[in-house]
């Protein structure tokens, strides 16, 4: 399935993150913006003798690359498509790439990678990645997925730091999955601690009739102003 173009947008409108291979050219749009990501750094010290001593005296060895880790989220239950067509492109990029060799052993190895949101980017290679599918039509065919993705850092850009993770697309979009019995105004109470505020959900996911809510339904949570 073809990605969406630069102007496209995620479920909830808002401008997506992108993963793209820069070897190929090739990207994954996010369906939904990530809540949240973690950044860590691990430099590495050695400990040097300590006769005598409660605490060793630490010698630094070298510096570590940053990793990056996030979840991504992918629902296709409305158009009742394969949702694997979304997220084969992230499998792709830890496959080894004939287009990219290490230049001291020309032998074959996965592409170099881009994470960019906004004002934020993070040039890295894709180390892990864990798929579970957690819905599935009649047929087997999985229409629901959450990607954990590990990303370590090969191009040190110190602009990164101190970024919105929101930047360039508002605040992060939730969802919400319609549990047996739910009415919009009840989760409106769950999500904004307000009632009346059921509009909002029924304007963002174009629900015509508040009280005809599907089980298992998928609802983009929008922020409120």
């Amino acid at each position: 399935m073809p990605q969406p173009g630069a102007n496209s947008s995620t479920r909830g409108g808002l401008v997506p993150a992108v993963v793209q291979d820069l070897v190929t050219g090739e990207e994954v749009y996010c369906m939904f913006n990530p809540s949240e990501y973690t950044l860590t750094k691990r430099n590495n010290w050695e400990a040097g003798p300590a006769k005598g001593k409660n605490v060793p005296k630490l010698k630094f060895s070298q510096a570590g690359a940053e990793t990056l880790k996030l979840q991504l989220f992918f629902d296709t239950y409305a158009e009742k498509t394969d949702v694997r067509e979304h997220t084969r492109g992230l499998w792709k990029m830890m496959q080894i790439s004939t287009e990219k060799t290490n230049q001291k052993n020309q032998k074959g190895e996965p592409p170099h990678v881009a994470f960019r949101w906004g004002k934020f980017e993070f040039e890295a290679v894709i180390t892990d990645i864990s798929q579970e599918f957690t819905l599935f039509l009649d047929d087997g065919t999985p229409v629901r997925t959450t990607v954990d993705v590990t990303f370590q850092q090969v191009v040190d850009k110190q602009a990164h730091h101190g970024q919105n993770p929101t930047s360039g697309g508002g605040p992060p979009m939730r969802t919400h999955i319609v549990r047996a019995g739910e009415r919009l105004d009840l989760i409106a109470y769950k999500v904004y601690e307000d009632a009346t505020r059921w509009r909002a959900i029924a304007q963002a996911n174009g629900i015509v009739n508040p009280l005809r809510l599907r089980e298992g339904q998928l609802l983009i949570i929008p922020p409120l102003d």
